[in-house]
């Protein structure tokens, strides 16, 4: 059932977008499919905090390929992702039309170029999100947060903002985990046979302005610091209840 209406959202989907984007117009399609995506998996979003919505740089913790629909639906960002993902039959062209920006993490010979290209993103004024982990955890501790990517606001291509970014799933973490060797397929099996509704609290932390801080390890590291502060509080929370 669920891909049933996956495939009939992404079908209204694809010709309102190209409509929008043949009469020159900034198309909102991929942002409300990405977000009705989060809801037809069974997502109940609600928004913590006060997001910024213009000339940010997003930082976020990262579980599942779910929290992708979910913070795209949240903000209308791009993704930063490995590139891998463009070469995906499906999901590498529908992350092409989210103007995904796809780097070799592994790659360190390519960096900096990779950092340009992330700024010639940042240049069109749609926010960006990073994993800065690189990869997805099971929910219960955050990974160190890898600082290459963060030279792009050391300095930034015009004023912004890195706001750090909690994606919480509450006591249901260990379900949606995409830890250790499970595939792709089976891990979409999972997520998308499961029944009924589940809460994401997608909570904005106070931002960081990039001037104040003497390099991109810092920064990165005080964006670890306040997500992994948010999502301690968080499993307290869920341990009381």
């Amino acid at each position: 059932m669920r891909l049933t209406f996956l495939a009939l959202a992404l079908a209204m989907a694809l010709p309102l977008h190209f409509l929008f984007r043949t009469l020159g117009f900034q198309s909102p399609c991929p942002r409300l499919f990405l977000k009705s995506v989060a809801r037809i998996c069974g997502a109940v979003v609600s928004t913590q905090g006060a997001r910024l919505k213009s000339d940010v740089f997003y930082v976020s913790n990262h579980i599942t390929w779910l929290d992708v629909p979910v913070l795209a639906g949240a903000t209308g960002a791009a993704f930063v992702a490995q590139s891998a993902i463009a070469g995906w039959p499906l999901i590498g062209w529908l992350s092409k039309l989210n103007r995904t920006v796809f780097v070799a993490r592994a790659d360190r010979m390519t960096i900096a170029q990779q950092v340009e290209t992330l700024r010639d993103a940042l240049n069109h004024h749609q926010p960006i999100v990073v994993f800065p982990e690189g990869t997805t955890t099971d929910g219960q501790s955050l990974l160190p947060f890898k600082p290459p990517l963060f030279a792009v606001v050391t300095p930034p291509p015009r004023p912004m903002m890195v706001q750090p970014v909690l994606i919480d799933y509450r006591n249901m973490v260990p379900e949606f985990a995409w830890v250790d060797d499970e595939g792709v397929g089976q891990n979409a099996v999972r997520l998308l046979s499961r029944r009924g509704t589940f809460p994401v609290c997608v909570i904005f932390l106070d931002s960081i302005d990039p001037a104040a801080f003497p390099d991109r390890k810092a920064i990165a590291a005080e964006s670890q610091k306040r997500i992994a502060d948010a999502l301690a509080a968080s499993l307290s929370r869920v341990a009381i209840v």
